[in-house]
């Protein structure tokens, strides 16, 4: 983001965008106080799964008018992310990328254990079983102490491979198309629950208790890994890391998967200075034109014409992926994602630890969310 920035001061005498960085904690609870008070900056970035809570706060402004000003076009972003940031029908942010659940592999374990096609690729062949036959197959051809997959045994990461096997079962969202109630499609939710747990304690191809699923990983303690994006850049800076990415595989008929996206919002400010909400623009505009830079973090691109850009393309691994942005399955619109996204990992975490049994915890899950939406 440094370097985008300093690009558009360069580019252009006009407008000047200064980046103010705060901890990812706290930076929410500063947006929405700084606007309150009456001094939030004039620009903004929102995960899009955070923005309908925000638009309910009165936190951001949409921007169709603003947008036509800056000649901002709809047309050149991709559609699977960009409808995820409109509102009643309005425009609320502009999308800088989705950052998706993905697979990484490490290319010389497989090699070694012999799962490695001629493409340079996994040989995994379709399906949940198909999935498990293949980690379960390279088990005991991997160097003592070298786990098939890592993964951790609690929060987000084994959160979002459920929602990826939930997602392919053709689940519903949890949360109804009024907003009011649960529409947890509970058959598929709990078969999604029971293959990830099985991964631990069936089969048995994830380490147990992982402290540091990461640098399992990344030091060679594991042939295979899911997690977002974000972590090319990781695997790249990482000397003699011979790695490769993909899609998560077909485990239930298709991939889609987990994902979110970053977006650019214009905060609502005391004065809603025209000039400067259309600057705001312009920087917007700018940054996803230049999506190229983004990317350098794993992120795929929002725009369409960054994403068929020669320079994109010649990137490495991100080609291996950016398939993925049309198979995000984006939460439903709703002001209660974050707090819901707790309670599923509340108790999916008694799920993966053994504590409690897939369909009771469900359960919980359903009435806990239920209580959440009447409030």
């Amino acid at each position: 983001m440094d370097a985008i920035i300093d690009a558009f001061n360069k580019s252009q005498s006009d407008i000047t965008v200064k980046n103010v960085k705060l901890e990812w904690g706290e930076y929410y609870t500063k947006l929405v106080t700084g606007v309150s008070a009456g001094k939030g900056p004039d620009i903004g970035i929102s995960h899009v799964s955070k923005l309908p809570e925000l638009i309910k706060q009165g936190v951001v402004s949409e921007i169709d008018d603003v947008a036509k000003a800056a000649n901002l076009n709809w047309g050149d972003y991709n559609q699977n992310i960009l409808n995820a940031t409109i509102s009643g029908g309005k425009h609320y942010a502009v999308p800088l990328d989705t950052h998706p659940f993905i697979m990484y592999y490490n290319k010389k374990l497989l090699q070694d254990a012999g799962a490695l096609g001629a493409d340079g690729k996994p040989k995994i062949e379709p399906g949940a079983d198909g999935f498990v036959k293949f980690l379960s197959g390279i088990k005991d051809k991997l160097p003592k102490g070298v786990s098939p997959m890592a993964l951790s045994n609690n929060g987000d990461d084994p959160y979002r491979l459920w929602w990826a096997a939930y997602s392919q079962l053709g689940g519903n969202d949890i949360i109804s198309d009024d907003g009011k109630s649960t529409a947890m499609d509970m058959d598929k939710a709990v078969k999604a629950a029971n293959f990830v747990k099985s991964l631990y304690y069936d089969s048995k191809v994830i380490k147990p208790n992982d402290p540091d699923f990461y640098k399992s990983f990344q030091s060679g303690q594991a042939a295979v890994m899911m997690t977002g994006v974000w972590a090319t850049g990781t695997w790249e800076a990482t000397k003699d890391f011979d790695f490769g990415a993909m899609p998560i595989p077909n485990l239930f008929g298709n991939t889609k998967t987990w994902g979110d996206s970053h977006t650019i919002i214009l905060p609502v400010t005391k004065d809603n200075d025209a000039k400067k909400r259309q600057a705001a623009l312009a920087f917007a505009k700018f940054a996803t034109e230049n999506g190229q830079i983004w990317a350098k973090a794993g992120h795929i691109p929002a725009s369409t014409k960054v994403v068929d850009s020669a320079e994109f393309k010649n990137m490495k691994y991100r080609s291996d992926y950016v398939s993925v942005a049309k198979d995000v399955v984006f939460p439903k619109q709703s002001d209660k994602t974050w707090p819901k996204n707790d309670i599923l990992k509340k108790y999916l975490d008694e799920i993966w630890l053994n504590k409690t049994p897939a369909e009771d915890a469900l359960k919980k899950i359903d009435n806990e969310v239920k209580s959440l939406l009447a409030k």
